[in-house]
């Protein structure tokens, strides 16, 4: 079986996308000021040009998941008609959240809303308190999630129904591409799935492990070089996912559910000793309110005049960035969603990964944000004096009761987090390394630690960089924009097949019930 599996290893695209994160690791440890140049400058082509293109597809891919769960296609059972799921709703649940988000959840819901605060566009659309905390919630809800499960069903189909032995993105478009998915054209799909996996990989691990960095400093009263500590992180965070993952999914079920209960633990703890309970979920519960009232005003709002640039700096780098998460979280959500009907599917990552995003920006966003209102704190000129959002993030824990411990649980869970994304990641990742893979296959253990280690070394390679936020996001952006017309291929082609297999279905039926027919007439 090792023999067999070794000889359908696809070396390009196990070894293109290697060359090329290497080359870049080495521009960014020996160029680094000229490489944040150039990776401003491409962040600035793409937003500002086609920034369109991402917000129709973001609200277009969202609108499709709304209208397969409610339709006839709902009712298609990913597996065979009669399959049970393998495993609880619980367990499910948790894997799917915590595979889709990482440890960003927890950096953003802290200190998003101050990012809007200082936003011109806040100004122009009212006051702090009616918006700062709305944007969090429609960037990190609905059209994120509309993307992961959208592509989570249509793998899920090919995989549990159609039982396709190719995991990868370009055998999602077989129903349009038909036989050129063999070819080139297929090729290049998946060597575009890969680049932007790792794009996706390495900003989000070099956005919030600083944050990590940042939290150690402060539990230990030492000043060492965050870049450093950061580094450590990383290197840990990478041992931990590894071992998950060669685990198997055993191992992976496991971290999720303990990850889960840390982090209600932490919002939990925010919320019923922070003193800000009352605040926190009224202005959580009108920001929820204010964002589903005016979620396709926000959704195709492009800023045509350049006033602020808000969709260009903001709505359109998220869309993006959730377009290149895709690669990875879809493939997993749709793997352990064997044996659920697509309805499922999307109604359960909907009220499972949205309901559990919501809460997390609601109550540690909002506890922030009730510091600052009432004037307890002013976050907001603590930030526009340092511009360190890491500190700032410190500053707020430090004005809850038993702060270390805090710190603490944060730590903990943010590794936790990113352990569980990145061993899903990983292994499919690995994947994309075989020609074709059963669906009861697994990759081999050493290219999995293969693609483990790969997935580290470019974040490492940004975070010495010192590359700042606008720079990161860049990474997502550029690789997005191929992406994105995958995703709408990968949609279409999902609609194509459902449909035919429905055609199938009914045409069967139909067949079994004019012999039956026939039988009683003699």
């Amino acid at each position: 079986m090792e023999n067999k599996r070794q000889g359908q290893i696809d070396w390009m695209i196990t070894l293109v996308p290697l060359g090329i994160v290497v080359g870049l690791s080495i521009l960014f440890f020996f160029l680094p000021e000229q490489s944040n140049v150039v990776l401003s400058r491409i962040r600035y082509f793409f937003g500002d040009t086609f920034g369109t293109y991402y917000l129709i597809i973001g609200l277009g891919i969202f609108l499709f998941s709304i209208y397969i769960a409610c339709s006839k296609y709902g009712d298609i059972v990913l597996g065979a008609q009669d399959e049970k799921p393998k495993y609880s709703f619980f367990a499910w649940g948790s894997m799917m959240f915590t595979c889709g988000l990482a440890a960003d959840i927890l950096f953003y819901s802290f200190s998003e809303w101050i990012l809007y605060a200082t936003d011109p566009h806040i100004a122009e659309m009212g006051s702090i308190q009616d918006w700062a905390s709305v944007y969090p919630l429609f960037h990190w809800s609905f059209v994120p999630w509309g993307f992961y499960l959208v592509l989570a069903v249509a793998f899920g189909f090919m995989l549990h129904v159609r039982r396709r032995d190719r995991q990868k993105y370009s055998e999602a478009c077989r129903p349009i591409l038909g036989k050129h998915t063999d070819g080139i054209l297929g090729r290049v799909i998946d060597l575009l799935a890969v680049f932007a996996l790792l794009a996706g990989t390495a900003t989000t691990f070099s956005l919030a492990t600083p944050l990590m960095a940042s939290v150690i400093n402060e539990l230990f009263h030492v000043e060492l070089s965050r870049t450093a500590v950061t580094i450590v992180i990383l290197l840990i965070t990478c041992f931990v996912y590894t071992y998950a993952l060669l685990h198997g999914f055993k191992g992976i079920s496991v971290l999720a559910r303990a990850c889960i209960y840390l982090f209600f633990g932490l919002l939990a703890y925010v919320l019923l000793s922070g003193g800000e309970a009352r605040y926190i979920i009224e202005t959580g519960f009108s920001a929820l309110g204010r964002m589903v009232q005016n979620f396709v005003e926000l959704s195709t709002f492009t800023d045509p005049e350049r006033t602020t640039s808000f969709p260009q700096n903001w709505t359109i780098y998220y869309w993006a960035y959730w377009m290149v998460w895709c690669v990875a979280a879809p493939f997993f959500i749709g793997s352990i969603s064997r044996g659920r009907t697509i309805r499922q599917t999307i109604t359960g990552g909907y009220v499972f990964g949205v309901g559990s995003t919501l809460i997390s920006f609601i109550i540690l966003g909002n506890y922030s944000l009730g510091q600052q209102i009432s004037g307890a704190v002013d976050f907001i000129a603590r930030y526009e004096q340092t511009g360190d959002l890491y500190e700032m993030i410190i500053s707020v824990i430090r004005t809850l009761p038993g702060a270390p411990f805090v710190l603490i649980l944060l730590l903990v869970t943010m590794v936790a987090f990113y352990a569980t994304s990145f061993d899903s990641i990983a292994l499919t990742a690995s994947c994309y390394s075989y020609r074709r893979l059963g669906k009861d296959e697994n990759p081999h253990k050493m290219i999995q630690l293969m693609w483990c280690i790969l997935l580290i070394v470019l974040p490492v390679a940004l975070v010495f960089a010192e590359s700042s936020m606008n720079n990161l996001q860049s990474v997502s952006i550029v690789a997005a924009f191929p992406i994105g017309a995958v995703i709408v291929l990968i949609a279409a082609s999902f609609f194509k097949d459902a449909g035919e297999y429905m055609q199938d279905g009914a045409r069967q039926e139909s067949q079994i019930t004019g012999e039956g027919s026939s039988t009683d007439a003699l």
